[in-house]
């Protein structure tokens, strides 16, 4: 007995269960990693984001020697995949938050301003939005699919996005003011000296305020399209009610148009003195310009005609024909589901930046970015169509009584719309050029030609109809060619190694921007 106090026989040691690999997980399942090894990865995951983060030995300790985890991973402490659904809903949620905010600006105006002078003031800024649309030349999409790899030629390509923009918006809105007595003679006013000087410049700013917007996305920067659009609408706001304090005549115009320039001062330090050095230097040295940027951006651009003119054109046909009532019951039902529309498409731009960071991962991106995007449309469809009555009631009882069923049709529209977006996004990336125009030259003509047919029969029924056969027809045949994409893991049309350096694939060959050889 003293012996076995004086000399304990040692316990044996239990075995440890080796783990697979050495872990820097979290990552998407599954993996071949223990339980445990998992638990200890998430634990270094959130002591690396903390202040001060992890020792440099540890982090050097649980490091692979290569520039690469175990799993294939960056070796960063978060993973693209999540950057993926990060980034796509700070977008949507930017969007939701400029759609509120917009319309609380106008509620504002209806209480400080009368009828005519808020209907001309809209009128007015709706002409310069439009025409920064049709001159900016959809440049900051262009932005969203090239920063992404552009490395150290950002800050020139941000710039030359810039001047372009610019210049196409200003010489659009000079030649809308030369024509307006013919075009919209009740926007005469906006001739004067310093309206019309004021109008050139809103119309180009505005180019501006959408570009940054890109810029920002593209160099995931993703709070910052948020806050600045929360800052845009907030001081707009605010600025408006001083105007209506101090009587201010144009002060709907004055507001908006202060808003945005601080907005864009905002925004443009942050993204030059911040986001773009900080992103040229991530990217390799030797990354050379992005190629074909206006030729990918002349596609998209047509595309994006196209998709205008079935919003633009199927109000005007049911003006025409169900006439002034009937135009508001179907307004507000477009209004509000195209909510989830532009949501839907706003997430789809984080598809874009990081597919175009790693085009070899884009087919598992778009699985994901689908997968989300199903389920959270399925959502907010099945709260618009049980609600629909009690959501346009707020308006009053004749947009309920109305626009209930219209507004059920649309809202069903937006699931195939994941669809669609995920192959015009998988397509930009792809630099498919014909498939970005195509899908939404095909979406437009099924539209108005089906709302032609139904609307003098169905009345508002027959349009929420028309974009119900559209959109689920479109999707039905987009799923047989997403089925293709899904399966590849390279686009087509650029480098296999880089999507923005050489154009070319691993034999040399070039390859024309439908992914075939020259």
């Amino acid at each position: 007995m003293a012996s076995l106090l004086e000399h304990p026989r040692p316990r044996p040691r239990r075995r440890r269960r080796p783990m697979a690999a050495t872990c820097p997980c979290p990552v998407a399942m599954p993996c071949d990693c223990s339980f445990r090894a998992l638990l200890r990865a998430r634990i270094r995951s959130v002591r690396a984001a903390l202040p001060g983060g992890l020792p440099a030995r540890a982090r050097t300790a649980r490091r692979p020697a290569d520039a690469r985890t175990a799993h294939g991973q960056p070796a960063d402490n978060r993973p693209r995949s999540d950057a993926l659904m990060r980034n796509g809903h700070v977008l949507a949620a930017s969007s939701i938050v400029a759609a509120g905010l917009g319309g609380f600006f106008w509620l504002l105006a209806t209480r400080y301003y009368a009828v005519e002078t808020v209907g001309r003031s809209y009128a007015a800024l709706s002409a310069a939005m439009f025409l920064s649309t049709l001159g900016s030349l959809n440049l900051g999409d262009a932005l969203v699919r090239f920063v992404p790899a552009a490395g150290r030629h950002t800050r020139s390509l941000v710039l030359r996005c810039y001047v372009i923009s610019i210049g196409f918006s200003a010489a659009v809105a000079v030649g809308f003011l030369l024509l307006v007595p013919v075009v919209a003679p009740d926007l005469v006013f906006l001739r004067g000296p310093v309206l019309a000087v004021a109008f050139v410049a809103a119309t180009a700013g505005y180019s501006v305020f959408v570009l940054q917007d890109g810029a920002l996305t593209g160099t995931r920067r993703t709070g910052w399209v948020l806050g600045e659009n929360a800052v845009f609408a907030v001081t707009k706001a605010v600025l408006l009610a001083a105007c209506a304090v101090l009587a201010v005549s144009s002060g709907i115009m004055l507001a908006w148009a202060a808003a945005m320039l601080i907005s864009i001062g905002l925004a443009n330090v942050v993204l030059f003195r911040r986001a773009v050095p900080a992103h040229q230097a991530a990217g390799p040295a030797d990354a050379e310009p992005p190629q074909r940027v206006l030729r990918w951006a002349g596609a998209d651009y047509l595309g994006n005609l196209f998709s205008f003119a079935s919003y633009s054109v199927v109000p005007l046909m049911v003006l025409a024909q169900l006439g002034p009532e009937g135009s508001a019951y179907y307004s507000l039902a477009f209004v509000i589901a195209e909510t989830l529309f532009v949501a839907t498409f706003s997430m789809g731009h984080s598809l874009v930046v990081e597919g175009a960071r790693d085009p070899h991962r884009l087919a598992e991106y778009a699985r994901r970015m689908l997968r989300h995007t199903g389920l959270l449309l399925a959502g907010a469809v099945l709260v618009i169509v049980a609600g629909a009555p009690l959501i346009l009631g707020v308006f009053g009882p004749a947009y309920a009584e109305h626009g209930t069923t219209v507004l059920r049709l649309m809202a069903l529209c937006a699931l195939p719309v994941a669809v669609i977006n995920v192959v015009i996004q998988m397509a930009r990336v792809r630099r498919a050029l014909p498939w970005m125009i195509g899908v939404r030259v095909a979406s437009s003509a099924m539209v108005i030609t089906l709302v032609a047919v139904l609307l003098p029969r169905y009345g508002l029924t027959g349009v929420g109809v028309a974009w119900l056969i559209a959109e689920y027809v479109l999707a039905a045949g987009l799923l047989l060619v997403l089925r293709g994409w899904l399966r590849t893991t390279e686009p087509t049309g650029t480098d296999r190694t880089d999507p923005d350096r050489t154009g070319t694939n691993r034999t040399g060959t070039e390859l024309t921007d439908g992914g075939e050889p020259a």
